[in-house]
């Protein structure tokens, strides 16, 4: 272990560690998650593409062209990814209203094919139903800001971050400058907390991608070969991404989904989606620990204990934030040689 590493930090660098964590914190405190996680994807985007770009254009001036095209062009077909899966989620053949709706109706029906032990936990009428998931909707409205009328915002948090990453990014393709201490200090932060999410976050988009495949093959091929067509199966696969993001968590919900859709065929093919998602879930479990673990150097059960505190502490934001965060705290450690 290097003396240098082990030296005494400047004020330059406790107060850059400071400012760093007051940022992260006002993130969090001030709901502005998804302008950030938007602003670090477009940034990253950029930073892993621009250099291969960059090799064919010469001068300050053609490098800024070329990575401000580029990032114009990320932003883009992410607005058009998510409008795209927007649009599917409203459709009239995929309304995740109706989605639910249907969800509703089949556990009402269900009810005189299931087993009495199972029936004990479940609403005793769709009435009920409803009113137990309003009644969560309350209670949990402050986790749901992304829903209803906050969407327009969340998607405005969205687009300004996107282009204010798209807007740090043209630092890539600047001359390198003589930074003040606190600013150089304060980049080096940002650069470790860049490569946090990075590493972290399409980590796991690679774990939805792997899950959302696996899911596909099932609900559009191998159940369709034993005549089974399940509804709302495009949308199905559709929700299996978009929660898959979320770690844990995403992948109960869209499970839970999947099982209580399969009930509209028959109990034998809801026990089967049981099984099956299962297995992906044990899957999915070694590819947490397997491919995030590893790339931020963590246990699964660190991650965990990061995701349970920070659960508690900003709720479903939180969670989300919390392996980002966790890789991020650790980077640093690991920077001064403690870890």
């Amino acid at each position: 272990m290097s003396e240098n590493r082990l030296r005494r930090p400047s004020a330059v660098e406790i107060w850059s560690w400071i400012l760093a964590a007051l940022g992260l914190f006002l993130v969090l405190q001030l709901h502005l998650l998804t302008a950030f996680l938007a602003g670090l994807l477009v940034y990253e985007l950029v930073h892993i593409i621009a250099p291969v770009l960059q090799k064919h254009f010469f001068g300050e001036r053609a490098r800024m062209v070329a990575v401000a095209i580029l990032a114009a062009v990320i932003v883009g077909l992410i607005t058009a990814a998510i409008f795209a899966v927007i649009g599917l989620l409203r459709s009239d053949g995929g309304s995740l209203t109706a989605l639910i709706q249907k969800m509703a109706d089949i556990l009402e029906q269900a009810r005189s094919t299931m087993p009495p032990w199972i029936v004990d936990y479940l609403p005793a009428s769709l009435d009920d139903m409803r009113t137990a998931v309003t009644e969560w909707l309350h209670e949990h409205a402050s986790e749901l800001r992304l829903a209803g009328a906050e969407t327009g915002r969340a998607l405005a948090h969205i687009l300004i971050g996107m282009i204010i990453g798209a807007m740090m990014s043209l630092r890539e393709a600047r001359d390198a400058e003589s930074d003040k201490p606190l600013a150089h200090a304060l980049e080096q932060r940002s650069g470790l907390i860049g490569d946090a999410f990075r590493r972290v976050v399409f980590a796991q988009v690679r774990i939805s991608l792997i899950n959302t495949t696996f899911t596909a093959v099932y609900l559009l091929i191998v159940l369709p070969l034993f005549d089974v067509h399940l509804p709302f199966a495009k949308t199905m696969v559709a929700v299996t991404f978009v929660a898959g993001l979320l770690p844990v968590v995403g992948n109960l919900i869209s499970n839970t989904v999947i099982v209580v859709v399969s009930f509209a065929n028959s109990l034998s093919v809801a026990i089967g989606s049981l099984v099956f998602l299962i297995v992906i879930h044990k899957l999915e479990y070694f590819l947490n620990a397997r491919i995030v673990g590893s790339r931020i150097h963590a246990h699964a059960w660190e991650l965990l204990i990061a995701m349970l505190g920070m659960e508690a502490a900003f709720g479903l934001p939180g969670l989300v934030a919390a392996p980002i965060y966790y890789a991020y705290v650790k980077a640093e450690l690991a920077e001064r040689g403690l870890v």
